[in-house]
């Protein structure tokens, strides 16, 4: 069994860790050091201006939103809800989850009384797509903006997340939400880290 689970990996490993070496995370200002002992991290995320693939979010939206409708009356509405309400429901709490995981001992979340806050913006989504005989995945683009709670316009340090994928080729992704959850796990999981080894 294991000699079998061995291969497979070997089949699929280009894919995946060309997925994961694609993903680039890097400090494009300032210093992550007064995170350094910090037990609370407040997180707050941000959407605006975001494009998706070569749109923007409004006309890719209003695209998809279109193209459902037609083939059933009320899907379209129904898609474009839950692409609003994933955010909250999904690739937030995800991203979350990755990020206290590895993040060695500091809390992250909605914490208003923390110190510092990190502002995280959305600024590219590629949802992917899996037609099983094909498939590519999502992936996304964020910032990382370090600032105090108290007086959020002082900015200490700014990270660039870049290409962070989601999906896996041993998962059944048929699901856009599910897929760019995954994106926003290995984002949570990736700055965690970033942080550790620069916060000092």
């Amino acid at each position: 069994m294991k000699k079998q689970l061995f291969g497979i990996l070997l089949v699929f490993s280009p894919f995946i860790f060309s997925s994961v070496q694609a993903q680039k995370v890097s400090l494009s200002e300032g210093d992550l050091s007064p995170l350094a002992g910090q037990k609370e991290l407040n997180l707050e995320f941000e959407y605006s201006n975001m494009r998706v693939g070569k749109m923007s979010e409004e006309d890719y939206v209003n695209k998809k939103k279109d193209e459902y409708n037609k083939k059933e009356a009320g899907r379209g509405d129904t898609w474009a809800k839950a692409w609003v309400d994933d955010r909250q429901t999904r690739f937030e709490p995800k991203f979350i989850m990755s990020f206290n995981q590895f993040s060695g001992g500091m809390t992250a979340g909605p914490m208003a009384a923390a110190k510092y806050t990190l502002k995280l913006k959305t600024t590219f989504t590629e949802p992917g797509f899996n037609i099983v005989v094909h498939r590519e995945n999502a992936r996304i683009n964020m910032e990382a903006w370090l600032v105090e709670t108290a007086n959020k316009d002082k900015v200490l340090a700014k990270v660039l997340i870049e290409k962070s994928p989601g999906g896996a080729w041993f998962e059944n992704d048929f699901d856009t939400g599910q897929r760019i959850a995954e994106a926003y796990g290995n984002a949570g999981m990736t700055l965690a880290g970033f942080i550790r080894s620069k916060a000092h």
